[in-house]
């Protein structure tokens, strides 16, 4: 083989994996706070995959998670890139908009007043 057989590495045709923007991780951890504060919820993991970014939040650390947010950049045009994902794998909101998607969980803070 020479030099003049060799193959360029192949291009990538988008980023390597899906990360949460700041602006987007404000929002996020805005509602953490105030559930953090409220006493629901206690820990929370990030994870950056190929095709998706996880934001998973915990009521312990050894849990299974209790909700998943969820980025996915490849529905941008369809259902919208952003879900919250229930502790059983139901999809709770979908939509385009983040703090719209979030509002489902911001109904567990309003409580009746008595």
């Amino acid at each position: 083989m020479s030099f003049d057989q060799v193959q360029p590495f192949p291009s990538h045709s988008g980023p390597e994996q899906v990360a949460f923007h700041r602006t987007e991780l404000a929002v996020i951890l805005s509602l953490y706070g105030r559930m953090v504060a409220a006493g629901e919820w206690r820990d929370y993991g990030i994870s950056s995959l190929r095709d998706l970014a996880v934001f998973s939040v915990f009521r312990r650390t050894a849990e299974n998670p209790l909700y998943r947010i969820e980025k996915r950049p490849k529905l941008r045009g369809r259902q919208g890139q952003y879900a919250v994902v229930g502790m059983d794998g139901q999809i709770l909101k979908r939509g385009h908009d983040l703090k719209t998607v979030l509002r489902v969980l911001e109904r567990k803070l309003i409580r009746s007043v008595t």
